[in-house]
């Protein structure tokens, strides 16, 4: 069970051009600007790569760490949790055999997913506005259907996809619990500020 304030917003990692140290301290400036859980995605990294990234995420910050994708990566980190695409092992097989306390979040972008969030503490509905991080997100699919599929779920739900400190208060007004983001935050060259500014739009 996660407490919905720890998905307002969530910090999504790019990857190790600046070494694991230097993702680490971007992390860590994430989190003084406002950022309330960060979600570990290397897509280009090895597991032991991400293990030992995610263990270094675990030490240094004081909010959730999550891993994406990978649930064995996730237990061998000690991770607070995973967060599962579509293509990923099933919800109910991982909440089967995880700690009680596990976060699990679920990748949401059409009704036929929405219906398999079952087990899952919260969706991560998008893409919103679209995608520039993920090749293989799908179209946007619109505040409103955003909202639709919020409703759909019945668990707390996340915007993931082209969430900028302009858009980001649409989410919250259409019922969204977070929003989530990769480049608003980790691309940015001040990540602290990048947060802040984020964290600021959800409480206008």
């Amino acid at each position: 069970m996660i407490d919905p304030r720890q998905l307002r917003l969530i910090g999504i990692t790019d990857d190790l051009r600046d070494g694991p140290n230097g993702l680490v301290q971007r992390a860590a400036a994430a989190v003084r600007g406002g950022a309330t859980l960060i979600q570990v995605r290397l897509k280009h990294s090895t597991a032991r790569e991400i293990v030992e990234v995610a263990r270094a995420l675990v030490h240094a910050l004081t909010v959730p760490v999550i891993i994406n994708d990978r649930f064995d990566v996730a237990l061998a980190s000690g991770a607070a949790g995973v967060h599962l695409g579509a293509d990923d092992i099933p919800v109910a097989a991982v909440r089967a055999v995880a700690p009680a306390s596990f976060i699990i979040g679920v990748s949401v972008g059409n009704e036929e997913e929405a219906r398999a969030t079952r087990g899952a503490d919260y969706a991560g509905i998008g893409p919103v506005y679209g995608s520039g991080s993920k090749i293989d997100a799908g179209p946007a699919i619109g505040v409103a259907e955003f909202r639709r599929l919020a409703e759909r779920v019945r668990i707390p739900a996340v915007a993931v996809g082209g969430i900028t400190p302009l858009n980001a208060r649409a989410i919250f007004e259409a019922g969204g619990s977070g929003v989530a983001v990769i480049r608003s935050i980790f691309a940015h060259s001040d990540p602290e500020s990048a947060a802040r500014n984020l964290a600021g739009a959800s409480e206008r």
